[in-house]
């Protein structure tokens, strides 16, 4: 809005397609699925609006590896590997950024012995819980038809906070290596990652976005299981985003004041 820019939230009745859904219920909840078909819409319908997409498709994952580049030359200056790398992931593109470039040294054969976990939400279970074929980026079906693990596009989540991460599929290479084994996911409830989010920021001072908690939540466990084994580990784990945006949802979900 500084820009001059109008947000507009969706289903909205800027379209024919958001008009649709807010017909069958004033009080819709959304999905990214909805509003990707709405901006595509309105793009087509007016010659001054472009469409840029921000992920799920694999040349926008492609440009996000500059996060994966900057994480690994992070790491050769403090003289470490990592054993474990852990993100949050909606469509998938800032997780892929954060480790493609460390996946194709081990699918070349220049390092081996990391894993990779992908962490969704258990109200959105696209890796863990969808099914791995051919379906469109969105609920009109505008897009072309991409493979990839999804809940359907007709799939509407339930309003967490965590709106970045209620996309119905995941990027088509991401889930292809989900399929082969090279990436590991996991999900979790909302509770839990507030929880673990709250336990990050009293520890580190940094309060992080609900899409980055779930990581967090996820670096956790596998810092506690690592510590049950009697292993050391090194654990690096993407922090996507601060919550200082996302602070009524920490009072809602804690319950505090």
């Amino acid at each position: 809005m500084l820009y001059g820019a109008r947000v507009v939230p969706s289903p909205s009745d800027l379209t024919e397609v958001g008009r649709r859904f807010l017909e069958k219920d004033p009080n819709h909840p959304g999905s990214l699925g909805i509003a990707i078909s709405e901006a595509i819409e309105y793009a087509v319908k007016h010659d001054e609006a472009k469409y840029s997409l921000g992920s799920v498709l694999n040349h926008v994952l492609l440009h996000q590896t500059i996060i994966g580049q900057e994480v690994m030359l992070q790491l050769e200056e403090a003289g470490e590997k990592p054993d474990v790398m852990i993100g949050c992931v909606g469509g998938g593109s800032n997780f892929a950024g954060f480790i493609y470039p460390f996946v194709g040294k081990v699918l070349r054969g220049e390092t081996k012995g990391i894993r990779f976990v992908a962490v969704e939400p258990k109200a959105c279970p696209s890796m863990t819980e969808g099914e791995y074929r051919y379906d469109y980026g969105d609920t009109a079906r505008m897009t072309p038809l991409i493979r990839m693990y999804t809940l359907g596009h007709e799939f509407v989540p339930p309003p967490i906070h965590a709106g970045g991460l209620r996309y119905h599929g995941a990027a088509p290479t991401l889930s292809l290596l989900v399929n082969k084994g090279v990436v590991e996911s996991v999900a979790y409830a909302q509770e839990e990652v507030f929880e673990a989010a709250r336990l990050f920021a009293e520890t580190e001072g940094l309060i992080p976005a609900p899409e980055t908690a779930h990581a967090v939540k996820a670096a956790i466990d596998e810092a506690v299981r690592a510590r049950e084994e009697g292993e050391e580990r090194v654990i690096v784990f993407n922090y996507s985003g601060h919550g200082l945006l996302d602070l009524e949802g920490y009072r809602q979900v804690l319950k505090l004041g």
